[in-house]
This record gives C-alpha cells, sequence and structure tokens, in this order.
C-alpha cells in the first residue's frame, strides 16, 4: 500500500465538501478545489480525511499517493499558506512595486514589467528581495518560476534572479595567459 497514500488528513480547522468528484476545501485563507479521479473513494471521519483505492493496479497506486498530497496541499494551504522568497543578485537589479505588479530592471535595455494573478500575493521586500505568498502551492510556484526565469543566475557571478534557499554552483572564470 502506498505509505503517502495510507496516512490520513486532519481537516479540523478547514471545511471539505464532496461533489462529483470535485474536492473543496475553504479555510481561513480562502478556497481551493480539484477534481479527483473516480477511481480513489475519500471519506471523512469526523477531524479526518481517508483517501482509499479499488484494487492494486499500477494506475490506482500512483493517483492514490497523489490524490492524498494535492489534498494535503489545499488544506496546508488554506490554513497557513505558501512562500516562496527570491533574491535579485547584480549591480543595478532591482524591483520595484507598481499597482497591479512589479517592474524590473534586470540590466537589460528595458524594463520588465510582471502582472501578478489575483490569487497570489507579491511583496517587494527590499528592492532586491521578492516574497510569493498564497493557498495555492502550484500557482505560488508557477509565479515564482517565472519571475525567476526573467534573468536566471548565471553561474559566473551569480547575478540573476534566485530562490534564497538555492545555492548556486560557481565556474571559475578563464585564467590568465601564458
Amino acid at each position: 500500500m502506498s505509505r503517502v497514500g495510507k496516512k490520513p488528513i486532519n481537516v479540523k480547522d478547514v471545511t471539505v465538501t464532496l461533489t462529483d468528484g470535485v474536492v473543496m476545501v475553504k479555510g481561513k485563507l480562502g478556497e481551493l478545489q480539484t477534481k479527483v479521479h473516480p477511481n480513489m473513494k475519500i471519506e471523512i471521519q469526523d477531524t479526518e480525511l481517508v483517501v482509499s483505492r479499488p484494487d492494486e493496479t499500477k494506475v490506482n497506486k500512483a493517483l492514490h499517493g497523489l490524490t492524498r498530497a494535492l489534498i494535503q496541499n489545499m488544506v496546508t494551504g488554506v490554513t497557513e499558506g505558501y512562500v516562496k522568497t527570491l533574491d535579485i543578485v547584480g549591480v543595478g537589479f532591482k524591483a520595484e512595486a507598481k499597482t497591479n505588479g512589479v517592474l524590473f530592471n534586470l540590466g537589460f535595455s528595458h524594463p520588465i514589467f510582471f502582472q501578478v494573478p489575483e490569487e497570489v500575493k507579491l511583496e517587494v521586500v527590499t528592492p532586491t528581495q521578492l516574497k510569493v505568498s498564497g493557498s495555492d502551492k502550484e500557482l505560488v510556484g508557477l509565479v515564482a518560476a517565472k519571475i525567476r526565469s526573467l534573468k536566471k543566475p548565471e553561474p559566473y557571478k551569480g547575478k540573476g534572479i534566485k530562490y534564497s534557499n538555492e545555492v548556486i554552483i560557481r565556474k571559475a572564470g578563464k585564467t590568465a595567459g601564458k
């Protein structure tokens, strides 16, 4: 049996509803919903939610752990939320908060305006540090990855946008002439 799939999910601080294969989770930070595969059976028992599968086929084994993980991520998202922190490294590289997005100066000939989705909150902590937060783990990660892709960190000086916990492996530059 799946190690992830057989763990029960604690749902005492949230409201979970099941309708026609759609799981909706509502908490203090908002509400999220996802469609669940019809083979997966979801039961709510008091303050726990249990996901089970009908048989031991390879597809159902894979869906079992996946379904449980997706529901757990939704529960965590509406109770605690998710945060990704990005650092901007480079001389003159900076971010500036605007009304519905962020303006980046990343060493290009033009500034880049990044529009943020409504479900995600983007906070410019300092001109060289950003915090992406929200209740949907997938959307927070997607927005952070899109921002990082504007100027990926390069291996020689480490200039670009990187995650705060990311380690850039540096390369040695050219050696002096002979």
